[in-house]
């Protein structure tokens, strides 16, 4: 975050929250009129309305795009949703091991365990830590559900093939790779696991029409698995494809 830029200091009140219901049987994810305001200590602690009252319903097996200009708040939504920011006001319920849970209302260790299991997310940037090999930088969500390094890094090497990363990348730090190698590691890391929500912020700008093809094809098979998501997608042709509705940051939900 711009250090310059703060989130505001509404503190969220961590009391159990009103009897939830889902707008639909097949819903997974619910966000209910989420706001956020960002202060911009610059410019004498001047608020910034991001988010008003906005709200989603995501159900299996859909994909909804988030849609709107540049600095209308896309990506302040997603990562309210994976929680990375804290909302001001509102609900985020993940339906999480057959339970309902409000994000916005967790203590740290409840949050990391929905991201464990549940509430994927596939960000533009990779978080590369120097001398460990893409290969295990990608298996580590597997490897902390329990399943074995090997088995782990064959499903890896699956992706990664899949993904067109060079073999003799694997084995070597990402600190190095081009933009579009580091996004290949970032979505093998993601698809590995059979998240029942993902996030996906721009998972193919950095890619090529091959390769973009391939993330399509992913995200189709999740799709077709039940998987709910969210995206933000500036190339046309991966959303209009991927795609079943999308929302609109005038506030609108659009088929």
């Amino acid at each position: 975050m711009n250090p310059h830029l703060s989130d505001s200091p509404t503190k969220r009140d961590h009391q159990q929250s009103p009897q939830f219901i889902p707008a639909s049987p097949t819903t997974r994810l619910q966000a209910e009129n989420l706001t956020k305001t960002f202060i911009l200590h610059t410019q004498g602690s001047m608020e910034l309305p991001v988010l008003e009252a906005v709200s989603l319903a995501v159900d299996v097996g859909e994909c909804v795009a988030l849609s709107g200009p540049s600095g209308s708040g896309k990506s302040t939504f997603m990562r309210s949703l994976y929680a990375n920011y804290r909302i001001d006001s509102g609900a985020i319920w993940v339906k999480h091991q057959d339970h309902w849970v409000d994000l916005s209302a967790l203590e740290p260790h409840e949050l990391l365990s929905v991201r464990k299991h549940t509430l994927g997310y596939v960000s533009q940037f990779l978080r590369v830590i120097p001398r460990v090999p893409a290969i295990e930088v990608a298996a580590e969500p597997l490897e902390e559900l329990g399943v074995d390094a090997e088995t782990a890094s064959e499903k890896i090497k699956h992706l990664f093939q899949r993904l067109n990363l060079l073999e003799r990348l694997w084995y070597l730090s990402p600190t190095t790779f081009s933009g579009g190698e580091k996004q290949r590691v970032n979505i093998a890391r993601a698809f590995a696991v059979d998240y029942p929500i993902m996030l996906l912020d721009e998972p193919t700008s950095a890619l090529d029409a091959t390769n973009r093809e391939v993330v399509m094809q992913l995200i189709e098979e999740r799709k077709a698995q039940g998987c709910a998501m969210v995206g933000i997608f500036h190339d046309d042709e991966v959303r209009q494809r991927v795609c079943d509705r999308h929302l609109s940051f005038t506030g609108c939900l659009k088929s």
